[in-house]
């Protein structure tokens, strides 16, 4: 494997923006009710119309695009999630919240820029070998054609996964991380075929998961701080607890990664923003 190009194949879907927000309750208590109540209500309209990430008239059958969760801790106090197919779209939807009045209350305390990203280790293998075998030059025309084969057959089928919608789920994990690349420790000087053992080793964990965690792995690297975010959804919050300190033990994990800051929120019907803006979740 060892002149075979040292990176992974992927393949890469919807775009996506995570923002977290402190809501100002002291300015909003001081607010007369009947504005309180119109600003809820505009609020909601703009936010349902996101909702499945269409203008106005979209099905409620339609993926749900953006999802609103209730933060907890003093890192913010709520978190919208949005998946759009261009960055473009990501920024109207910035845009669009910017115009209502319930922007005067919010103040963006966080937010993360990714693309929703597959990792094809044992593809890009596979693919490598086969062009290898065919006694193809690596980078080639045809060698870039047998590659470009292989990442349209795999766009194809996983693509559900790349073009998600947000689970349907109570609670909400995200995350951010990095791969060390340090003087002692760097996972990108690290052969081909030892970090597609230890990815599939890594993925096994996430298998045993499959049935109590949804999760979403996007790629930042030239978007924002870190190279990943992951976002884990599940009915039962201690899942995240379980899932994740079992893959600290997992090699990739306890040798070559760097976690960001953890953030967790319950899931918070749109229509129920009202209900959450006078206290109760």
């Amino acid at each position: 494997m060892s002149d075979f190009p040292p990176v992974p194949l992927t393949i890469e879907g919807s775009s996506a923006l995570h923002q977290f927000f402190r809501f100002d309750w002291k300015a909003w208590r001081a607010t007369a009710s009947a504005e309180q109540e119109r600003i809820a209500a505009e609020a909601i309209a703009v936010l349902k119309g996101m909702e499945h990430g269409s203008p106005k008239g979209t099905s409620p059958d339609a993926p749900i695009q953006t999802a609103l969760f209730s933060q907890l801790g003093h890192k913010g106090d709520l978190i919208l999630v949005h998946f759009r197919e261009s960055l473009e779209a990501l920024n109207q939807v910035e845009l669009d919240l910017a115009q209502t009045d319930l922007n005067g209350y919010l103040s963006p305390v966080h937010s993360y820029v990714s693309v929703v990203e597959l990792g094809l280790y044992e593809s890009s293998r596979k693919t490598y070998e086969a062009a290898t075998a065919k006694g193809l030059e690596t980078y080639s025309p045809e060698w870039q054609a047998e590659v470009a084969s292989t990442l349209e057959r795999q766009a194809g089928a996983m693509a559900p996964r790349i073009y998600p919608s947000v689970p349907d789920a109570k609670y909400i994990c995200f995350y951010p991380m990095d791969r060390k690349r340090g003087e002692q420790v760097n996972w990108y000087t690290v052969p081909f075929a030892e970090r597609q053992r230890m990815m599939h080793e890594h993925g096994m964990i996430g298998r045993r998961y499959a049935d109590q965690v949804k999760q979403i792995i996007s790629g930042s690297i030239g978007m924002d701080d870190w190279e990943w975010g992951v976002d884990l959804f599940a009915e039962d919050p201690v899942v995240f607890k379980k899932l994740i300190y079992e893959m600290r033990f997992d090699e990739v994990s306890a040798v070559y990664a760097l976690f960001g800051q953890f953030f967790i929120g319950v899931r918070l019907p749109i229509e129920k923003l009202g209900g959450w803006l006078g206290g109760r979740l």
